[in-house]
């Protein structure tokens, strides 16, 4: 047996053996129950394995490469049993089971299937040609990817435009910070017009927020967001690339420009629109596995999801992907990590979902004066939370917190109406500060380790997060005096 999986397989044993055999745990009945009311029982402390498992990815990589290297896939899983193995103990083998069902079926699982369609359909995409990358092709390809982002998915645009970055600028002595920028532009703030460009305007799609509707209210803050940005992107790219001495690449050689791969395009086309039908079509067929719910619409995406990957690699050619530098590896980091992330932070969403009633309501409590919505604090408290945590569950409770606050029945229509500033302030937080570490968005992992990949060294993510204090903080203080005062 492979040494890889000897750790998996007792895990997994150990945990099939309590669907079969509940009376190891307690009796599976009413786990749902249980799962809705968990926040309120849980205190802080349980999210110390969350808190680790973000330190060992900011910290390990400096500390012990070679060490994180080989087996950070390993660390996360411990990260992830430090949370379950306790939780069992204190509430039972088969809550943690069902807990640990949900964060997989329900979440994970869905989650990595989208990025792994788009990673291989993107990957499979090569912008051909002579393109160098000077201040105004490179400003020019984030501007293409920001616009893109909010219609293909901010996974998409990103996937489908940083190689076609790297590639213009292999000739440049200074590429992070165009990497970086990259990663705020087309990883988040693109993502904000349309509820196809990042998850949680998914999610309040879903909630009855109209399709349009970030795109009316949102246009105007990603305009000065995009502004801002772009224009230090440029004044700092002009600077390095003159201190450079103005290098002038060489390109593709024999090559006119364009695209190769072009059957991934209507791929790409089919992902869009099977997200927008799992959220659009609903045939009320739904059966549960633990208890655990498992919709129709949802499987049948994920199935035509994979199907669609698979359809991309067997019609790019081989010498396509090798061309355009394409391997598993960013997937692979991905997954792994993703893996203990969704699974160490299931504490820090119930607490957070449990609201008033949970561990951190004084910082639930920040939202609201007397009744009254803070704007600002919805817009930092959203952003901050979206920045460590999955930005799509944090943007539902917000959601739900200020139709808590509103005390209306219809929720999604009166916060587009008379609290639409309230929505605004949720929807920007969410998707623009994902950009502010490298988990706060799924892209931004992955940009980082196709930047890797492909030999450009990143920042720590301590080091990522002093570019996204001193860039993206400021300017989104600006925004708050602008947009949510």
């Amino acid at each position: 047996m492979c040494f890889r999986c000897r750790w998996f397989v007792p895990v997994l044993l150990a945990l099939l053996s309590v669907t079969f055999f509940p009376a190891a745990g307690f009796c599976a009945g009413g786990l749902h129950e249980l799962s809705v009311g968990l926040g309120a029982t849980l205190g802080v402390y349980w999210v110390i394995p969350f808190v680790c498992m973000l330190l060992s990815i900011a910290i390990a990589p400096l500390a012990l490469p070679h060490f994180w290297h080989h087996h950070y896939g390993k660390v996360a899983v411990f990260w992830g049993l430090a949370f379950l193995v306790p939780f069992a103990l204190v509430h039972g083998l088969s809550l943690a089971f069902y807990e640990f069902l949900h964060a997989m079926l329900a979440e994970y699982v869905p989650f990595i299937i989208l990025l792994f369609a788009l990673f291989t359909v993107a990957g499979g995409i090569r912008l051909k040609g002579t393109l160098v990358g000077s201040p105004m092709v490179n400003t020019g390809l984030l501007f293409a990817g920001t616009v893109l982002a909010s219609w293909m998915g901010t996974t998409g645009a990103a996937m489908l435009l940083i190689r076609p970055l790297l590639r213009a600028n292999a000739h440049r002595k200074y590429k992070v910070h165009s990497v970086v920028f990259f990663i705020f532009l087309v990883a988040n703030v693109g993502g904000c017009l349309t509820p196809l460009g990042d998850p949680p305007l998914f999610l309040g799609f879903l909630q009855g927020v109209d399709f349009f509707w970030t795109l009316s209210y949102l246009f105007v803050p990603m305009c000065v967001a995009v502004a801002i940005l772009l224009g230090l992107y440029f004044a700092l790219d002009s600077y390095l690339f003159g201190k450079e001495g103005k290098p002038a690449g060489t390109g593709s050689k024999g090559e006119r420009l364009g695209f190769d791969g072009l059957i991934n395009f209507p791929l790409l086309a089919c992902i869009v629109g099977l997200v927008l039908m799992s959220g659009m079509w609903k045939p009320g067929v739904e059966f549960s596995i633990y208890e655990v719910p498992m919709q129709l619409q949802n499987l049948v995406r994920d199935v035509l999801l994979l199907c669609v990957a698979g359809a991309s690699w067997v019609l790019t050619s081989k010498k396509s992907r090798e061309l355009n530098d394409f391997s598993w590896g960013p997937i692979e980091e991905v997954a792994k990590l993703f893996l203990g992330i969704f699974l160490s932070m299931i504490p820090a969403l119930a607490i957070l979902k449990a609201g008033e009633q949970g561990a951190l309501a004084p910082l639930i409590a920040m939202v609201s004066n007397n009744g009254v919505p803070n704007n600002t604090m919805f817009f930092w408290l959203t952003g901050a939370l979206s920045s460590f945590l999955d930005n799509a569950p944090t943007y539902l409770v917000f959601f739900n917190t200020a139709g808590g606050l509103s005390g209306q029945a219809n929720v999604a229509q009166y916060l587009m109406g008379e609290w639409a500033p309230t929505l605004l302030a949720i929807s920007a937080g969410a998707v623009f500060m994902g950009a502010n570490t490298y988990i706060g968005n799924a892209p931004n992992f992955m940009v980082r380790s196709i930047a890797e990949d492909m030999g450009v060294k990143m920042p720590s993510f301590f080091g990522y997060m002093a570019w996204s204090i001193g860039i993206l903080v400021p300017t989104f203080i600006l925004m708050t005096f602008m947009f949510f005062l």
